[in-house]
C-alpha cells in the first residue's frame, strides 16, 4: 500500500474511533489474517503520590479493561492490560509524549467439544507511543503502535483514551490520585 494510502486509512481509522462512526471490517485476502478488531472499555489510572503542580516522581498504575471486542477472526471477546511505571511529572507536563511496550491479554471463546465454549486467553505485545491534548476538560491521549509479538503480530493499532483533566484545586492541593475514562482500541 502506498504511503498516502496508509495515511488516509489511518485518518479514517482515527475518525471512526473518535466519532463512533461504524465502519465495516475490510475483507482479508489471507484467511489467516484476522482483519480489523475493535474493543470498547475503560481505563483507570492511579497516581502515588498524587499529581500536583510541581513535577515529582510519581508511581503510575494503569488498568485497562475491554468489556467487548468485535471483528478480527471472531475469537477475541474481551481483554485488558496492566502497567506500572514511575515518571517525574506534574500538572504542568501531563501532556508530554511517551513511548512504551504494552501487553494486551485477550479472552477468547473456542468451542472444541459439545460441552460449550471453552475460554482461553492469549496476548499481543505492542510498541506504542502517544501524546496528550487538553480538550474541553479532558486529557485525550491517542496511542499508536505496532503489535510486535503474539496475536495480531505485524498489525497497527490505535487506542484513544480520554480522561478527566485535573482541576486547579487538585493541582494546588493534595493532588490528583486517580481517574477513570472510556477507551477504544482498534487493531488493523
Amino acid at each position: 500500500m502506498a504511503v498516502g494510502g496508509k495515511r488516509l486509512r489511518a485518518v479514517a481509522l482515527a475518525a471512526t474511533v473518535l466519532f463512533g462512526v461504524a465502519a465495516p471490517a475490510p475483507a482479508s485476502a489471507d484467511p489467516r489474517d484476522p482483519g480489523l478488531l475493535q474493543c470498547q472499555g475503560t481505563e483507570s489510572v492511579s497516581y502515588q503520590p498524587g499529581i500536583i503542580l510541581r513535577a515529582r516522581p510519581i508511581h503510575i498504575t494503569v488498568d485497562g479493561r475491554f468489556a467487548s471486542c468485535a471483528g478480527g477472526d471472531g475469537t477475541v471477546k474481551s481483554g485488558g492490560y496492566h502497567e506500572e511505571i514511575t515518571l517525574v511529572t506534574g500538572c504542568n507536563n501531563l501532556l508530554e509524549g511517551f513511548r512504551s511496550r504494552r501487553t494486551y491479554t485477550w479472552n477468547t471463546d473456542r468451542s472444541t467439544d459439545d460441552a460449550g465454549p471453552r475460554h482461553s486467553s492469549d496476548s499481543s505485545t505492542a510498541d506504542i507511543s502517544g501524546s496528550s491534548t487538553a480538550v474541553v476538560g479532558q486529557v485525550v491521549t491517542p496511542v499508536t503502535g505496532t503489535v510486535t509479538d503474539g496475536r495480531f503480530q505485524g498489525h497497527s493499532l490505535l487506542q484513544v483514551i480520554p480522561l478527566p483533566q485535573p482541576s486547579a484545586l487538585q493541582c494546588l492541593g493534595d493532588g490528583l490520585t486517580g481517574t477513570t475514562g472510556v477507551t477504544t482500541l482498534t487493531i488493523l
